[in-house]
């Protein structure tokens, strides 16, 4: 054997027979903690022989800069000068939109709706809904869903210019229920 190994190897049996003899009184323990004694007294001589032999090298401590502080430089402004335009323009025109005030909650198809019981309207919900025409809640009420839903039926059967009067949305909505 080499002299470091042969250094070793009785170092490291006078270490477990030392453990042995130390965890001798220990006796009240368990199997399993005199095994973690072994093992950390073994931990402890093997890395002492491992440092005096030079195998193991302890880690060197990171050097971090100490930060210095430097006054700040004054700097000139910045300035951005803007050219006037080569050409004089006339003032934005501004145009007031009409204002609309007829909602679909306001429409002859509305007023028609709600004359209804709420059991028929939402028996008129049910109808477009199974005919493809409705996908919101079957609850009775009108709204944008609902009149989205009975334009598009009265369009798809060519029956669009009834919605305007409070009678065509009457004959619509009575041949949705009956």
């Amino acid at each position: 054997m080499l002299p470091p190994v042969k250094t070793f190897a009785i170092t490291a049996l006078t270490a477990l027979s030392l453990t042995l003899t130390a965890a001798a009184p220990a006796k009240a323990w368990g199997q399993r903690e005199q095994d973690v004694l072994k093992g950390v007294v073994g931990t402890v001589v093997v890395g002492s022989v491992l440092r005096q032999y030079g195998i193991l090298q302890p880690q060197p401590r990171a050097v971090y800069p100490q930060p210095v502080y430097r006054d700040p430089v004054p700097q000139a402004p910045r300035v951005i000068y803007r050219q006037p335009p080569a050409v004089y323009q006339d003032p934005p025109v501004y145009v007031q939109r009409p204002v609309y005030t007829t909602s679909v909650y306001r429409t002859a198809a509305a007023q028609a709706f709600n004359s209804y019981a709420p059991s028929e309207r939402r028996a008129i919900q049910r109808r477009l809904a199974a005919q493809g025409y409705y996908y919101g809640g079957i609850d009775g009420s009108f709204g944008p869903g609902t009149y989205s839903a009975v334009a598009a039926y009265a369009a798809d059967f060519g029956l669009s210019g009834r919605l305007a009067s409070r009678e065509g949305a009457f004959g619509i909505y009575d041949g949705l229920i009956f």
